[in-house]
């Protein structure tokens, strides 16, 4: 467990009332930002913050991050189960 102290600027800054109510976010940013050092790969980072791996993914494209080729690499099982659902 890591504790951080935040002042009232960066609590305000996140949009909470509480430093507890920060936990969602600094997770999110820390996982985005593991993620995009190639420390994770989408499934995990997924998993940390309570995600699918898609939704995982959206997030990260509405902060304008880019996918790695190992993300697009990482996805073709899934789509080749979904073409084998939908026929």
């Amino acid at each position: 467990m890591i504790t951080l102290e935040l002042r009232d600027a960066a609590i305000e800054m996140l949009d909470a009332k509480t430093s507890d109510d920060c936990v969602p976010h600094l997770r999110l940013a820390a996982t985005m930002r593991l993620y995009a050092l190639e420390r994770l790969v989408s499934r995990v980072s997924a998993e940390s913050v309570g995600n699918g791996r898609v939704e995982f993914l959206d997030r990260l494209a509405k902060f304008g991050a880019r996918f790695s080729e190992r993300t697009t690499w990482d996805l073709v099982p899934g789509l080749a189960r979904l073409r084998s659902i939908l026929g």
